[in-house]
């Protein structure tokens, strides 16, 4: 949530209309306060937000242009040295003037092209939508500090639901917008936002129009699109009331097992690895409950996620893990890490992580640790 949020205002911005062509992009750039011979940039981000520099220019009594042509129009920032915070912005192969605000970068002005226009619609209505975020957040501090529970209560939900609102703001505009470029630069952002919905990321590409789908970076979009659908897929597999799915894989001594091996009782699939501090502080509960319950129908299939390449010998610290930890029960994994079969298969991107699964192989449960792991084992066997 709060990465989203920190997203969508890093963007705002002030612009309007200018009806300047140019075949390359001209930038005019005016900065009060900012002295002879500081070094200005347009930064480019890349897939993980790193920016590097695609063009310069040198401050001449408080003001600096760019000159040049951009395949795609796309975000970029003006970023200036000894300024702490970048401006985002949109560039195309227009004409644009900024007034750059070194004390206030979201006050900055940008002036030009048809897409900033229509980037500063969508940003004054997320800026609305903010405000009143904003407001309520005041108004439950203050009901905190006045003790009025029924109040802070009711705030709360008017909270989380304003906040919903919010998220679901830019993949409305792209909606309802399917022929607009700020439409496909917004859904570019959205898809680097962590745990963003893949299935809203599906239908927002699908309604823009086939032109914009076309271009370059429609086309390139389209490719993290499908990797976003084919997860979204995986999850829906992988939902409380699913089946888990069945696999395969090598145990310690070269043998094969599947899941469908120990299909009839109540069973916890344990991610984990020999490298992983997390899983090995965890493992001694895991063992508890194993203990306690083993002998009244629980199993427990280890997948190791062992094989990173830091590790000299990826075999020998698993089965060191192993014995070290006292872990006796099923044991399987390929050695390959996270590229590991079983661990694409159940879309693992961070261990420990588990699914508990009742006696008829459905996942009744996920991630579940310590205290809250055993009372979940303990019901399910007493109800089997």
């Amino acid at each position: 949530m709060k990465s989203v949020l920190v997203l969508f205002i890093s963007i705002l911005f002030i612009s309007c209309k200018s009806d300047t062509k140019s075949d390359g992009y001209v930038i005019n750039v005016d900065a009060p306060g900012i002295y002879n011979g500081i070094r200005a940039y347009i930064m480019a981000a890349d897939e993980r937000g790193r920016q590097t520099p695609i063009d310069t220019a040198i401050v001449m009594n408080e003001k600096f242009v760019f000159e040049g042509n951009i395949d795609n129009p796309g975000q970029y920032f003006l970023k200036i040295d000894n300024v702490q915070r970048p401006l985002a912005f949109l560039l195309d192969n227009e004409a644009i003037s900024i007034g750059f605000n070194k004390d206030d970068i979201n006050a900055s002005e940008i002036n030009g092209s048809q897409i900033n226009d229509e980037y500063k619609k969508f940003n004054d209505g997320l800026q609305a939508m903010i405000s009143e975020l904003q407001e309520i957040h005041i108004e439950r501090r203050q009901a905190i500090y006045k003790k009025d529970t029924a109040k802070v209560k009711s705030l709360e939900e008017k909270l989380k639901s304003e906040q919903s609102r919010v998220l679901d703001y830019g993949f409305n505009y792209i909606n309802e917008n399917p022929n607009s470029f700020v439409s496909l630069i917004l859904l570019e952002q959205q898809t680097k936002v962590r745990g963003i919905d893949g299935k809203k990321v599906v239908k927002a590409y699908n309604s823009l129009s086939e032109d914009l789908k076309a271009t370059p970076k429609g086309k390139t979009l389209n490719i993290t699109v499908q990797i976003l659908a084919e997860e979204s897929k995986k999850e829906a597999a992988l939902a409380i009331g699913k089946v888990a799915p069945n696999f395969e894989a090598p145990t310690p001594d070269g043998n094969m097992i599947s899941l469908n091996d120990l299909k009839g009782k109540v069973t916890i699939i344990d991610f984990w690895a020999a490298w992983c501090g997390p899983c090995r502080r965890e493992n001694p509960n895991v063992v508890k409950v194993y203990e306690k319950y083993h002998d009244k129908g629980l199993e427990i299939i280890g997948v190791s996620l062992d094989g990173q390449s830091r590790q000299q010998n990826p075999r020998q610290a698993w089965l060191s893990a192993i014995e070290k930890d006292g872990l006796t029960w099923n044991h399987v994994s390929n050695l390959q890490y996270f590229n590991d079969p079983v661990a694409k298969l159940y879309n693992i991107n961070a261990i420990p992580a588990t699914f508990i699964l009742d006696k008829d192989g459905k996942i009744v449960d996920k991630n579940l640790r310590g205290q809250q792991l055993e009372n979940r084992i303990k019901s399910l066997i007493e109800n089997q």
